[in-house]
């Protein structure tokens, strides 16, 4: 029978190759080469948040987002609902926290990539339907592995990650932000609208 002391260290163990594994998986998805991962700017009323995107290992999810830029859809939308040490949420509201107009819901590929959700990165957001994400995405604030796939449980798909420290600065700045209950499905919004001004495409071929 296992002891105490050695479950813990082979828990430890574990935890610490999880997080290696996905550290170096999401490192090698952002190395430039003949296909370069797209590189998209949310310029941002706090500041902006530049992001590499996964579209070797998450391609439907990653060209539905690339969808939403080119549309121009994301523009003057806003980060609705923010949780500092967790996540901050955008892309599915105006201003007036006004739902914005999406297209058909697409396929979850947490399953498929594998893709960890650990800070800074960029996953999709949806209903308890696995397949119901549309336009409206989350960056981690935190190691968030619960919201993986596993067995029995569909998870939340990772399909980029924050590209530098100073855009990591800005989702920190963001995470700070105070928040109040608006009512509703909007119970951590920031107290001033964190507000997406525009959405380029750096390296668009």
């Amino acid at each position: 029978m296992m002891t105490p002391t050695a479950k813990h260290w082979l828990g430890a163990l574990s935890a610490i190759y999880l997080l290696m594994t996905a550290t170096t998986l999401q490192a090698q998805e952002c190395d430039e080469d003949d296909d370069p991962s797209p590189v998209v700017t949310l310029a941002t009323s706090e500041g902006d948040i530049t992001l590499c995107l996964f579209h070797r290992k998450a391609p439907i999810t990653v060209e539905n987002f690339l969808k939403y830029v080119e549309s121009g859809h994301y523009e003057g939308s806003i980060f609705h609902r923010v949780i500092n040490g967790f996540m901050i949420q955008a892309g599915g509201f105006d201003q007036r926290y006004e739902p914005l107009p999406s297209d058909s819901p697409i396929a979850n590929e947490a399953k498929k990539s594998k893709l960890h959700n650990v800070r800074g990165t960029i996953a999709m957001a949806r209903t308890d339907d696995p397949d119901s994400a549309t336009d409206q995405f989350f960056i981690n604030h935190r190691n968030n592995l619960r919201l993986d796939w596993a067995p029995g449980k569909a998870g939340y798909a990772v399909f980029g990650k924050v590209k530098d420290k100073l855009s990591m600065s800005t989702v920190d700045y963001i995470a700070t932000a105070p928040t109040k209950n608006r009512g509703g499905a909007f119970t951590d919004s920031p107290t001033k609208p964190v507000v997406i001004n525009k959405v380029t495409w750096v390296n668009k071929p």
